[in-house]
């Protein structure tokens, strides 16, 4: 039996290539996004994942065609990067409603599914901002944190009913959310430059960073294990670096990224 995955944000990014790389797999794979990438072999349905409508009704759709759900894989998100005291409240609020609660609307319309199944994985994509909480972009790290906290809670939740759920931490990745990330340096003048020079030396970081199609390749081996923990961090270079940051105290942390990312 062919096994369904659904992607959010698979038009672009991780998510495109997670979605390339699990029909490789043999996956029947279905891009729930708000743009169609038009990839031969994957199935595209329209979905704003920040709209509960848009959600259940793409859900549905699926259930109707294939009668079940093996897999799904938040991959939607976006970035924003400013100082907290600068950056708007609609701004803010947007981030999580992307990052957070559209994951959390996704989840909400599978885990029914998946329950009644009595099996199923669900992968949500975060990020090792959320164990390093980035200066200057505060809002991000916040987010990609809270679907930690969020996927370990739920884990347990599920657990009873067959179904797995684990958060997924890559680093920088080199994709489109450094051309798409809504950038503010406003009150720049006021932090002495620190914006703009967090900002290069992010996209810099970005840029050099892992490619889409080698995080995509972490997911699905992630996605194919028997048994799934509740959190991984993609590539050796970031595995140790959060294996490290377990031991040092957040002082030393906080000194090592102020003096990275803030100074």
């Amino acid at each position: 039996m062919i096994k369904t995955c659904i992607i959010t944000g698979a038009s672009s990014g991780i998510g495109r290539a997670t979605a390339i790389k699990m029909l490789s797999e043999g996956y029947k794979v279905y891009d729930l996004s708000r743009h169609d990438a038009s990839t031969a072999g994957i199935k595209h349905i329209d979905c704003d994942v920040t709209d509960d409508e848009s959600v259940k009704a793409a859900i549905a759709n699926v259930v109707s065609e294939e009668g079940n759900i093996d897999i799904l894989i938040n991959s939607a998100g976006i970035a924003v990067s400013g100082a907290v005291e600068f950056t708007a409240e609609d701004t803010a609020n947007r981030q999580f409603d992307v990052n957070f609660w559209g994951m959390v609307r996704m989840n909400n319309a599978v885990i029914p599914v998946m329950r009644k199944q009595n099996s199923g994985k669900i992968l949500n994509i975060s990020s090792v901002a959320a164990q390093y909480s980035l200066p200057f972009q505060a809002y991000y790290s916040a987010s990609k944190a809270a679907i930690n906290s969020y996927s370990m809670a739920v884990a347990n939740e599920l657990r009873p009913f067959g179904v797995q759920m684990c958060a997924i931490q890559p680093g920088d990745i080199a994709s489109n959310i450094t051309a798409s990330r809504n950038k503010s340096i406003m009150g720049d003048d006021v932090y002495n430059g620190r914006i703009s020079k967090n900002l290069s030396r992010i996209e810099k970081d970005e840029t050099t960073g892992q490619t889409p199609e080698s995080a995509a390749r972490a997911i699905a081996k992630i996605a194919a294990k028997k048994t799934m923990k509740p959190i991984y961090t993609i590539s050796f270079s970031y595995k140790l670096l959060c294996f490290i940051g377990r031991f040092l105290p957040g002082k030393a942390i906080n000194k090592i990224l102020y003096s990275m990312y803030a100074k």
